[in-house]
């Protein structure tokens, strides 16, 4: 497969450490950067919608919501894909639970929320978006995963696309597995063509090392290990900040992705 050249037009960042994109930029240059709230505020949701909202969603919609505004597109006219590694870990783990001690105490509605598609129906519905959206999960290799699909829809269908990535902190048994400390997400709105909105271009090549590079020493481990999207899109994140001109991410089993930041013509 020859190289996929796209260009990113906005970035969402959110993580109990960084607020957003800036705040990450900010640390690299050497400043503290200020610390967030307790939770994703979301503010694409309507009221009523974030306080009925599990943390994945309100996470997911919070940096969608962050790389949308920094592109200036209509969220309305965006076709999306979300990802996720573990999906809603603290309902999965409710659910389970539940299912072996008391099954009809099942709580139609956080059932509701445990589907792996939940933060695109959220999203779609607040941002009344009827283009076509998905959702990836591929386990640790997620981000790249979702960054190829979402680069091979920008580059068929030539139009913009918004990929998200999300994972929450793992509770109870399912924690143990999954080994997610905190949130982390991100997102990218990523286009076919250079425009005035350009901010970076990346040129992705498809290899068949799937193994993941060493991470930028100037990133604090404990980042890099709240859970496999942070540790797959730190790099990447950093990259855009343009510390470093390439990173290699896992997409899958046996394939990976070389990923090289351009200049800007």
């Amino acid at each position: 497969m020859s190289g996929l050249r796209i260009h990113v037009e906005g970035i969402g960042l959110w993580s109990p450490q960084l607020a957003d994109f800036p705040a990450l930029h900010t640390w690299l240059a050497g400043t503290p950067a200020a610390v967030p709230g307790a939770k994703p505020p979301a503010a694409t949701l309507p009221a009523t919608e974030r306080r009925r909202a599990p943390e994945s969603v309100l996470l997911a919609v919070e940096v969608a919501g962050q790389a949308v505004a920094m592109s200036g597109r209509d969220a309305g006219g965006l076709a999306c894909v979300f990802g996720s590694a573990f999906g809603d870990q603290t309902i999965t783990d409710y659910m389970c639970e539940t299912l072996a001690r008391a099954p009809t105490e099942l709580s139609p509605t956080r059932f509701h929320n445990s589907v792996h598609n939940a933060p695109a129906g959220y999203w779609t519905i607040a941002t009344g978006c009827h283009a076509p959206s998905s959702a990836v999960c591929a386990y640790r290799d997620t981000l790249g995963a979702g960054l190829l699909e979402s680069a091979m829809q920008v580059l068929a269908d030539s139009q913009p696309v918004l990929f998200v990535c999300a994972d929450v902190a793992g509770t109870g048994p399912l924690g143990d597995v999954t080994h997610s400390t905190q949130a982390f997400g991100c997102a990218l709105v990523l286009s076919p063509d250079v425009s005035p909105r350009t901010v970076a271009t990346l040129a992705l090549q498809v290899s068949r090392d799937a193994a993941t590079a060493s991470p930028p020493p100037i990133l604090p481990p404990a980042w890099l290990e709240a859970n496999a999207t942070a540790a797959a899109a730190l790099p990447l994140l950093s990259l855009l900040a343009g510390h470093g001109r390439h990173c290699h991410i896992a997409a899958a089993g046996t394939l990976g992705l070389h990923i090289e930041r351009e200049n800007l013509a």
